[in-house]
């Protein structure tokens, strides 16, 4: 970022920044508020690291002038550490005792909320090529920017959770659908007709609740969350918490007074294929996107200015964050595909699934995290170059502890860490709750390998 460039956002953001605080502080006093330990855009959560930022992008987007402040406000206020959520947001690392010198070049940059209260509750999950994908049935951009508008603006939703979260699928082969969602909302296309399946605390790979008109698609997540609101108790947070209690028909029933909804029968959505948010892949155009992901989730500020320049250069300018804690390139040249993934490499983004990093997820561990039980980072990459040595790459889980704030799905293994450098090996089983059976108790990274070996015909083997 150029000087003079920093001194104009200085001056925009010395501005606004004094509005958002003094919004966030008069919320009204009868507003029910669900607090949270969430980090957001304006509200810095302390960690044993410092203190953590999270930047939420409409859609996973991101303009490369932005990336390269998200750059440049970590260098100069934090550790330089930049992360990819599982939510395709950003996550900056490692912040200083002057937070509001960090939040005010990235409000001046316009990463921040329309509303200083409606920050926490922008929570809508896109596929990463939406409007791309070759087989979308239809671009779910121009519902997704109503529905973040009103999430923003509508004075009740900033009641919601930080944690209450949507979800918009287009029907798109690269979809993350694992997550579950507090409301999923799913494409169909019927006798020609665009609609949209949608379902509660759950997704798409579920049975719907219903279906409505595609144009119904906004008033149906207003209904629904006006609804939760009007029936959730203070400490119901989450859909599924209110469901506990609620029962499915009547909360449909009294939603059916609201939207018109229809029964949706004879739903099928197809898991998407693996391995669509790296490499070189078709859009719908004559064009291509390139992903590569953050090695365990993390970038520095050199990899996030390389891939912002690349985009600006070869593609339109912006980057797409993924739920896999990848970053696309979109609507590249297809003749100039080959050199942006070979750049990306050189950054240092794993850009093949071949490579063990690649298929690897771990939490912030013991490192920067004071719940944390082991330096799952560290462990990974042992783990990751134990791996390599062995020509596998295996889809490995490591939780520093029971929360897995890294993955927001269950993973095909799960290694929970319960000591230093020691963790219980899960396999995923959909008829048990949490991580899945348990398979080995307290093994070393290196006595990992010893199990596997002993184990050829595991389920990460077959």
């Amino acid at each position: 970022m150029t000087a003079s460039k920093a001194g104009i956002m200085a001056a925009f953001a010395a501005a606004a920044f004094p509005i958002y605080r003094s919004a966030l502080n008069e919320r009204p006093s009868s507003n029910v508020i669900r607090p949270s330990g969430c980090p957001g855009l304006l509200r810095v959560v302390q960690a044993l690291d410092g203190g953590i930022c999270r930047i939420k992008l409409d859609g996973g987007v991101i303009h490369a002038d932005q990336a390269e402040t998200v750059a440049w406000v970590a260098e100069q206020f934090a550790g330089g550490v930049i992360e990819a959520t599982n939510r395709g947001n950003l996550q900056i690392r490692g912040i200083g005792p002057e937070p509001d010198a960090l939040i005010e070049p990235l409000l001046a940059a316009g990463l921040g909320p329309r509303e200083a209260a409606g920050d926490d509750v922008r929570n809508l999950m896109l596929s990463p090529s939406a409007g791309l994908d070759r087989q979308m049935l239809f671009d779910t951009r121009p519902l997704a920017a109503q529905i973040l508008f009103t999430l923003q603006t509508h004075e009740r939703f900033h009641e919601l959770s930080a944690k209450f979260a949507v979800q918009l699928d287009g029907g798109e082969a690269l979809a993350m659908l694992e997550h579950h969602h507090d409301l999923w909302l799913s494409a169909l296309v019927q006798h020609g007709e665009p609609w949209l399946a949608f379902g509660l605390a759950g997704s798409p790979l579920d049975t719907p609740a219903g279906k409505v008109p595609l144009a119904q698609g906004h008033a149906l997540v207003v209904a629904v969350l006006e609804l939760f609101l009007e029936l959730a108790r203070p400490d119901q947070n989450r859909m599924r918490q209110l469901l506990a209690e609620c029962a499915v028909d009547e909360f449909m029933t009294r939603l059916a007074g609201r939207v018109p909804l229809q029964p949706c029968l004879d739903w099928r959505r197809s898991a998407s294929p693996g391995g669509l948010h790296i490499g070189i892949h078709s859009q719908h155009d004559e064009r291509v996107y390139v992903g590569a992901a953050a090695p365990l989730g993390r970038l520095d500020t050199v990899m996030l200015r390389g891939a912002a320049q690349l985009a600006r250069e070869k593609g339109d300018g912006n980057l797409r964050f993924t739920p896999w804690q990848s970053l696309l390139l979109p609507n590249v040249r297809r003749e100039n595909a080959d050199a942006v993934l070979t750049q990306l490499d050189a950054l240092g983004l794993l850009c093949s699934l071949d490579h063990s990093l690649a298929q690897l997820i771990a939490c912030t561990g013991s490192s920067g995290c004071g719940k944390g039980l082991a330096d799952t980072k560290g462990d990974a990459r042992q783990l990751a170059d134990l791996l390599q040595r062995r020509g596998q790459a295996l889809s490995i889980h490591l939780s520093g502890c029971q929360r897995s704030c890294a993955a927001a799905h269950i993973a095909p293994a799960t290694l929970l860490a319960v000591a230093p450098g020691r963790y219980d090996l899960y396999f995923r089983d959909a008829a048990l709750p949490g991580f899945g059976a348990l398979q080995a108790h307290n093994l070393t990274i290196e006595a990992l390998g010893h199990w596997l070996d002993a184990h050829p015909r595991s389920p990460l083997d077959a």
